[in-house]
């Protein structure tokens, strides 16, 4: 076969990988999808998702490589750097493309000049997970409860997406439950089952298995509304109306990789998300996959940053 060019079939379409550093290099190295968080969480698992559906289709091994750190940094770092050959997709987050850069005074990349956006799994919201027996039962009496009690509370976090909510909530209702960092997902959780924490924002895809177990109790949802599989759970917003927090999973590739790669890319992300087992999991966990071009992927994504931007204004966080 040449080495050049060839073809494979995806969903029934046969897709042309023209470029010769793209997908074919198998033979040199594995593909890998750099994720810039701990396993466990939401980015790890839609990553995973993504690698088995392109070794399912393509036969090529596909390596998830977990660089969790600074807030998704270290890994962000380490894909800006990788070679743009189109073996490198980084796992592109909110914390990573659209509040780091109003989180951090000087952030090592630049989202838009160091990236390219070559597809999007979804938007989704949060749960606010307490423990099942803690003494409020309703979002309503945990509001309560940390006015009665202001800065006794705390509450975990481990990127953006946890930690701005908690700072939002504080101002829009008056309380003052206090942020608590981790590195990990897992340690937050964790800690938050053993009673160390009292509460976390953990988005509805890493948050359903404890959920779903009973292991923790979903207070509330982030998003505008509420979740079908969850109609007992109200949505902060109709509490305050200004509390909507949503959030996006993506692929991004470093700037340099070539056109065709990266609509190659493009492609393997459309039809992973619209196709079953993947658009099955993703709607599971309240997202809305939907295909999306190279333009409009891009689009979406700096809309999104935008959003946060006013988000983090919102919660009054100085940049570091």
């Amino acid at each position: 076969m040449n080495r050049r060019h060839f073809h494979f079939t995806l969903a029934g379409a046969s897709v042309a990988l023209a470029h010769p550093r793209l997908f074919a290099q198998a033979s040199r190295r594995p593909m890998q999808i750099i994720v810039p968080f701990a396993p466990g969480g939401s980015g790890d698992i839609t990553g995973r998702l993504l690698a088995q559906y392109i070794e399912g289709k393509t036969g090529q091994k596909v390596l998830v490589e977990n660089k969790p750190g600074a807030n998704g940094i270290i890994g962000v770092e380490a894909a800006r750097i990788a070679p743009a050959d189109g073996q490198t997709l980084l796992l592109a987050t909110t914390s990573t493309h659209a509040a780091n850069p109003s989180l951090y005074k000087k952030l090592p990349y630049d989202p838009d000049r160091d990236f390219h956006i070559v597809g999007v799994f979804g938007s989704g919201g949060s749960y606010l997970l307490v423990k099942p027996d803690a003494p409020y039962k309703t979002f309503a009496e945990f509001i309560a409860y940390l006015k009665a009690r202001p800065g006794v509370l705390n509450y975990g976090h481990f990127n953006a997406s946890s930690q701005v909510p908690g700072h939002v909530l504080n101002n829009l209702a008056g309380t003052d439950i206090r942020p608590v960092p981790y590195k990990q997902i897992g340690a937050a959780m964790t800690d938050l089952i053993a009673g160390q924490i009292q509460a976390i924002f953990v988005d509805t895809a890493a948050g359903d298995t404890y959920v779903n177990s009973g292991q923790l109790r979903a207070l509330a949802v982030t998003r505008a509304d509420r979740m079908a599989k969850h109609p007992n759970v109200p949505a902060i917003a109709e509490t305050y109306p200004d509390f909507v927090m949503t959030g996006f999973l993506g692929i991004a590739v470093p700037a340099a990789t070539p056109r065709e790669a990266m609509q190659a890319a493009n492609d393997f992300v459309n039809d992973a998300i619209t196709a079953d087992p993947m658009r099955s999991q993703l709607e599971g966990f309240g997202f809305t996959p939907r295909r999306m071009t190279l333009d409009e992927a891009a689009a979406h994504v700096r809309s999104e940053r935008a959003k946060w931007k006013r988000y983090i204004a919102l919660a009054k966080i100085e940049p570091q």
